[in-house]
């Protein structure tokens, strides 16, 4: 039995990150030192879209795609640059946030509502090709 469910990991993950409002994210949007990082699942991406020149990292991969030192390292995640972490409804980023920041990544946050409310408010999205074909 589990001691401590995903509503509590969520809870403590999101009061110890920082977290951005849709608007305060699309404000920032311009800003040449923010990376836009969608962890949604790939499939997600190219069935609902993306924010425009958002960065793939899906969350299964995330640590290993931060990590230097990881055959898998990412180069964009090596730039000294600050890094607003993404998923649909903004539980899965809390999460991802809290993980990449207790690694020694910083400057990070997250999006809270996730790309559910950045559609809702009417802000801008680009669709994601599927480079894979049907399946």
């Amino acid at each position: 039995m589990i001691h401590r469910g995903i509503q509590t990991l969520c809870a403590e993950a999101e009061s110890r990150v920082e977290a951005w409002s849709v608007e305060q994210a699309y404000a920032a949007r311009e800003d040449e030192n923010l990376i836009f990082v969608d962890i949604r699942d790939v499939r997600e991406l190219w069935r609902d879209g993306s924010i425009p020149g958002a960065v793939h990292a899906p969350r299964g991969m995330l640590e290993f795609w931060v990590d230097p030192d990881s055959p898998y390292a990412r180069d964009f995640f090596q730039e000294e640059k600050r890094f607003l972490f993404f998923c649909a409804s903004g539980l899965r980023s809390a999460l991802a946030t809290r993980a990449v920041k207790e690694m020694g990544l910083d400057p990070v946050c997250h999006m809270s509502g996730g790309y559910s409310a950045w559609k809702k408010a009417g802000f801008p999205t680009e669709a994601r090709e599927n480079r894979r074909g049907s399946g």
